[in-house]
């Protein structure tokens, strides 16, 4: 009798270990290989910044959505080939700073002194490795330097030209500053430039209140999260302004014990609340969904402080969000199956 009541317990552990749960203390945890609801194996959000996009004309929006759209691409070839999320954040964000249209790279906004300034981070939820860089002037690529960073440096953010001369000792070549010329925005910088003078200087981004940085967060097929974020900063800021995007916690941070996030918004908000970690921590300690979660920073918290933007979001099971208290955040999204999602309002499609 002994031996069979042995029996049934031994079988029930199995049984239980199989399926991936293990009873500790009277509570069901799941494993590794669990199903937790999704069965996405890998998974990838992106955005072009969150802000007042109804100012955009259709043809200018059709644009954007399509270079969003080739980003997403870039990253899904490399996450379906069995790449990492690391691999496929930084490369959809090289198109993003490549194309010229948003806030990041080649098309960044000029400081008060004329001149582009570019801030990225990115990081490794598998092992918290991360990596920054802020003030940098001459690096077209800056998300490629900041895991430059991360990877052969023992430090996590360099900033101006320190961050340029480890870029030259890792054989990056520096552009001129003329590589970020964009006539559309020096426009808005000699408009504001010459409110300025009259003494009835309005920032741009009270005038158009687009916030064009870029980011990415994906889950790649072992399971391990990522995030990054590029920009150029604020329309008109002064020199040396750094916002959120290269701060680890603030505008990107990825952890696999809970989720993968990039925000776009009012960077001295994100700074000040640390909204990345935040949402993260909130998913990690008070196990509560990540929509709930992201819903309660940015749609109540921010709010609550008049702190405008957006965050994307992935936890370690594939579930995404994607809130945003401005009219529109321009995003897509890529799943297992490759069919690439563009939006940019409220649960409508670009248009």
């Amino acid at each position: 009798m002994k031996s069979s009541h042995l029996s049934f317990h031994s079988i029930a552990l199995t049984t239980l270990i199989a399926i991936g749960i293990i009873l500790v203390g009277g509570r069901a945890l799941l494993g590794a290989h669990a199903s937790l609801g999704l069965d996405e194996k890998y998974v990838l959000v992106v955005h072009g910044g969150a802000g007042n996009w109804k100012d955009e004309s259709p043809q200018q929006l059709d644009t954007e959505k399509a270079a969003i759209n080739r980003a997403a691409e870039a990253g899904y070839k490399i996450l379906a080939g069995g790449g990492s999320s690391l691999d496929a954040v930084e490369a959809t964000l090289r198109v993003m700073e490549d194309s010229g249209l948003f806030d990041a790279g080649r098309g960044a906004y000029y400081d008060r002194d004329g001149v582009p300034e570019l801030d990225s981070a990115i990081m490794n939820g598998n092992t918290l490795a991360a990596g920054s860089v802020a003030a940098v002037k001459h690096i077209a690529n800056p998300i490629s330097l900041a895991r430059l960073v991360m990877e052969k440096t023992p430090h996590v953010m360099i900033v101006g030209d320190g961050a340029e001369q480890f870029a030259k000792s890792q054989g990056i070549e520096l552009v001129s500053p003329y590589y970020f010329y964009n006539e559309r925005y020096w426009k808005l910088f000699q408009e504001v430039k010459a409110k300025e003078k009259n003494k009835s200087a309005q920032l741009p981004g009270n005038e158009r209140k687009v916030y064009g940085t870029v980011g990415a967060v994906a889950l790649d097929q072992g399971g391990n999260l990522a995030a990054g974020t590029s920009t150029g900063g604020t329309p008109f800021k002064m020199q040396g302004r750094v916002g959120d995007s290269p701060i680890i916690g603030a505008g990107t941070y990825a952890n696999n014990d809970s989720c993968a996030i990039s925000g776009t918004g009012e960077g001295e908000f994100y700074i000040r609340n640390t909204v990345a970690s935040d949402i993260c921590a909130r998913v990690r300690y008070l196990h509560v969904p990540l929509e709930q979660a992201a819903d309660d920073v940015v749609m109540k918290e921010l709010v609550a402080q008049k702190g405008e933007g957006g965050i994307i979001g992935i936890d370690r099971q594939g579930h995404i969000a994607t809130p945003f208290n401005s009219n529109g955040m321009l995003r897509a999204t890529v799943r297992s199956d490759g069919q690439i999602t563009v939006k940019v309002f409220a649960d409508s499609p670009a248009r």
